[in-house]
């Protein structure tokens, strides 16, 4: 197997860390505009909805996950929020919820495989991966 496409160790971690950071930062920020933490808690997850491209293809599924797992859209909906004010804390927990799954090592998504991330393979396959670093595959 080929490790294609993913980022290593131990640039892995650095990213991993950094989305970290940013995640706290952004709760942080979240708090800080005194927003709702129920809607917060409750739209978190809501990028995911772009999974169910996964029921057309792989192909179809990736797109719609990266196009909603990308800090474009949050940043765009960010700089939208300078002029309309209450929409601010959405773009806010948009990129928390892409901080989140880059912390936990969810990356952006290749069209071969849905376990196939530019931060590695999510599940059995990172195994595999490491190995393949290490020297052992």
């Amino acid at each position: 197997m080929k490790a294609d496409g993913i980022v290593l160790e131990p640039v892995r971690a650095i990213l991993r860390v950094e989305s970290l950071l940013l995640l706290g930062l952004l709760i942080a920020f979240y708090w800080w505009m005194h927003a709702n933490l129920i809607v917060f808690v409750i739209l978190l997850l809501a990028p995911d909805i772009a999974m169910l491209g996964y029921l057309r293809n792989t192909q179809f599924g990736a797109f719609c996950y990266n196009v909603f797992h990308t800090l474009t859209a949050p940043f765009a909906l960010g700089v939208a929020a300078l002029i309309i004010h209450p929409i601010a804390p959405f773009a806010i927990i948009w990129a928390a919820h892409i901080a989140m799954d880059r912390t936990l090592g969810y990356g952006l998504k290749y069209s071969d495989s849905f376990a196939h991330t530019h931060l590695g393979f999510i599940g059995k396959r990172s195994k595999d991966v490491d190995a393949l670093q290490n020297g052992e595959g």
